[in-house]
Parts: C-alpha cells; sequence; structure tokens
C-alpha cells in the first residue's frame, strides 16, 4: 500500500564487493556527506543543491569504480508530487466533512509544475472505499499540477481524477462528467464561474475555533468581514491558506469573515468549469493540511451549530457570453427560469446536509421553494444589483452547501441553462 523511502543510514552495499575492499558504514556515510556538504557550502553554484530555505534536496547512491576501486558520492535533484484526490464521501465518514486524499511521489528529474507528464499511480480503494478488498487497484490520473507552496521549489501538487483499473471513470469521477458536455456550442459560450467557499473552524477538543469555555459569543452581528480580538477568531490560519493558495497560482480572488463566528469564506474565480474544480480542490486540501499545523479541524458542513447561526454555503456566480453582452439580463432571466423548472434536481446534489441549511432563514430561501430577486439573499437565485443596473453581468447561485462538489454544481449549471 505504501511505497518504502530508503534513507543514507539504510543504503546497501552491492553484494559483488570483496571483503578486502573498504566497508561503508553508516557514520562513515553521514560524515561524508557532512564533509561533501561543508565544501560545497563555498561554491555559489553546484548542481543537486538549491539553497532556498537552507535546504538540502538530495537523494544518495553509492557507486563503484571499476579501475580506482574507489566509493563515490552522487547527489541528485528529486522532486516531491503530492497526489491528491477525493473519495467522494464528503460528510460520510465519521469525520467532519473532509474528502480529500493524497500520498506522496518522489520523481527523480523534475517536471515542471505546470506539466501533465507525470506519470499515472494507483492506490488502495478499499482503504478509501472506493475499491473491494478483492480488486481494491484504483488510478490516479493527472489533470492539473502546480507548484507546493509548503514544501517550495521544486515540489508541486498534482491533482489526479480517478479511474477503475480499465480505465474507465470511477463512479466518483464528477470531473469527467463536464469533459463529456463541453461541446462546441457549450465552449463558444465562455462559461465562467465565481466560488465561495464557506467553512468553519474547529479546536482539538470539538469546540468551534474561539468560542468560550462551556459558552457562546455575542449573538451574530459584530463577526461579519470584522477585525480585532473579540470579533475575528482563526485569522493566522486564513492568511497561511491565502499566502498559500497564492503561490501555488490558483486563481484565489479573497477571503472575509463570516455571519458566524469561526466561520470563514475564500474565494475562487472567475475561472472555466474545469479550472474552478480543479482550483477549489487544491484549495480545500491545502486548508485542511495547515490546519494541522494550528491545531485546527475545518469543516464543510452546511449546519455545524445548530440555533440561531448561519449555515455554511457555496454560493456560486455564473456567467454566459451572452449574460455578459450588452442586453445579457435577458440572457440571465431566461437562465433563471429554466434553473426554476430543475430546482428539485439541482437540489438533490447541491451537498449532503443541505436541508437543515436551506430553511427560510439565516440568508436562505427554503429548500423546497425556488426564489429569485435583485439584490435579495433570501433568495435561490440572486440577481446582485450592479448587475441590475448594468443590465448584464451574472447571476448567483445560493443554493449549494459548502460541502457540494464544485465540478457538479458547474455541470449542473451548464446543463440547465445551456442544454435544456
Amino acid at each position: 500500500m505504501a511505497n518504502v523511502a530508503m534513507s543514507a543510514s539504510q543504503v546497501a552495499i552491492s553484494p559483488s564487493f570483496s571483503s578486502t575492499e573498504p566497508r561503508i558504514t553508516s557514520a562513515s556515510l553521514r560524515n561524508t556527506v557532512a564533509l561533501l556538504s561543508s565544501r560545497l557550502a563555498a561554491r555559489p553554484t553546484v548542481a543537486g543543491f538549491f539553497g532556498k530555505n537552507n535546504e538540502l534536496h538530495s537523494s544518495l547512491k553509492v557507486t563503484r569504480s571499476t579501475q580506482r576501486q574507489v566509493h563515490s558520492l552522487q547527489v541528485n535533484a528529486v522532486q516531491k508530487a503530492e497526489y491528491v484526490w477525493t473519495d467522494g464521501q464528503e460528510g460520510q465518514k465519521g469525520i467532519r466533512f473532509n474528502e480529500m486524499r493524497s500520498k506522496t511521489k518522489v520523481i527523480q528529474n523534475d517536471i515542471p509544475a505546470g506539466s501533465l507528464d507525470f506519470p499515472e499511480w494507483s492506490f488502495d480503494g478499499s482503504s478509501t472505499g472506493q475499491a473491494e478488498g478483492r480488486f481494491s487497484d484504483c488510478i490516479l490520473k493527472p489533470v492539473f499540477s502546480c507548484p507546493d507552496p509548503i514544501r517550495g521549489n521544486p515540489h508541486v501538487f498534482v491533482l489526479c481524477e480517478v479511474l477503475n483499473p480499465d480505465g474507465t471513470p470511477h463512479e466518483t469521477n464528477t470531473r469527467r462528467l463536464i469533459e463529456n458536455i463541453l461541446s462546441r456550442d457549450i465552449l463558444e459560450e465562455e462559461t465562467l464561474f465565481g466560488f465561495e467557499q464557506e467553512y468553519t473552524m474547529f479546536n482539538k477538543a470539538g469546540k468551534v475555533y474561539g468560542w468560550p469555555e462551556g459558552g457562546f459569543p455575542h449573538p451574530q452581528g459584530p463577526f461579519y468581514c470584522g477585525v480585532g480580538l473579540e470579533a475575528v477568531y482563526g485569522r493566522p490560519l486564513v492568511e497561511a491558506h491565502l499566502d498559500a493558495c497564492i503561490k501555488a497560482g490558483l486563481k484565489i480572488s479573497g477571503i472575509n469573515a463570516e455571519v458566524m463566528p469561526g466561520q470563514w469564506e475564500f474565494q475562487i474565480g472567475p475561472a472555466g468549469p474545469l479550472e474552478v474544480g480543479d482550483h477549489v480542490m487544491i484549495a480545500r486540501w491545502l486548508l485542511h493540511r495547515l490546519g494541522e499545523d494550528f491545531g485546527i479541524t475545518v469543516t464543510f458542513e452546511p449546519k455545524p451549530m445548530e440555533g440561531d447561526w448561519n449555515g455554511a454555503g457555496a454560493h456560486t456566480n455564473y456567467s454566459t457570453k451572452s449574460m455578459r453582452k450588452d442586453g445579457g439580463i435577458k440572457a440571465i432571466e431566461a437562465a433563471i427560469e429554466k434553473l426554476s423548472k430543475r430546482h428539485s434536481e439541482h437540489i438533490q446534489q447541491y451537498g449532503l446536509g443541505n436541508e437543515r441549511r436551506l430553511t427560510g432563514k439565516h440568508e436562505t430561501a427554503n429548500i423546497n421553494t425556488f426564489k429569485s430577486g435583485v439584490a435579495d439573499r433570501g433568495a435561490s437565485i440572486r440577481i446582485p444589483l450592479p448587475v441590475s443596473l448594468a443590465g448584464k453581468g451574472y447571476l448567483e447561485d445560493r443554493r449549494p452547501a459548502a460541502n457540494v462538489d464544485p465540478y457538479v454544481v458547474a455541470r449542473m449549471l451548464i446543463e440547465t441553462t445551456l442544454k435544456y
């Protein structure tokens, strides 16, 4: 199930060496590396060594000189590629809504970030709920890569879609469903999406991060876009996440504290239907990963706190070329009319537990009622006021829950407004 990495102290010496040849011990190997490193430190450019953050990215290989019987060290650059995928079980694993999975592949020759030349890999699907033990291998196919802001250059993230052993898309592979509908007429509409990802922080004790022990903070009101110790909890993680997303090259366009204390939001976009999902998934992984360092659990649960507290959504802004043209408000209104007729189909796929959030209160429309309006945050679909005044732009779908699959939202909006 796991790849085995050999450390320097575990380097094996070839059995072809005779017993009379000098034997390289773990201690002598370490001493040799230390001496070599100290000598090379004075030289500004040495192949295989990278001075950034004082890191030595290297692999050690013991070789034999057939002419001089001399043991030498070859130091080569290596790349850590973090293969990321989703298991399709958001909110169904007994832990707070988290479907992200990943493992690290060590690559001997760097592959540039942004490339799709990373090799396919496999994983034990029986351990992620994606296969049975008797035939458990699932395939990871790279679909997007970007710089790894945590490990630094030359390391990368490799987002993958999951395939069955025969190469067909796994049932959890919702990304492929978007590719299947991107016909010429759809591409000509140049669809764009802006994804508003809300999330809630919890501490190690399972309480909302920053909330008083055994009690509650002040009622909602002073927290949205707030500042100050009494109003904002968890900003260090939020800022670290923003920096990481920027360094990774993701299309992150903003952050803000949300209505419930301990709840935040980041925005991805504008981006195309595949791109928005790819960037959201890497941004989600980064949020979970950085939470490890801060002692914070991040959840995309739609209603993390019962009572008079806002839930967590993923409002999705959507536009087509027709909507962005002069007079595009007519295309927006036509799209809303189509969305009203498929309301139940969208609701069924807009996030597990969304019924606890869409109650008609706390800036939501009732889950069983479709409602649209200008500047109405209690609507299912909102037309922002600037869009109404300009007569063109985009619409906001306020129904998706925070744990929604971004690929599903993009696909359904395209299908409903451009295919039906």
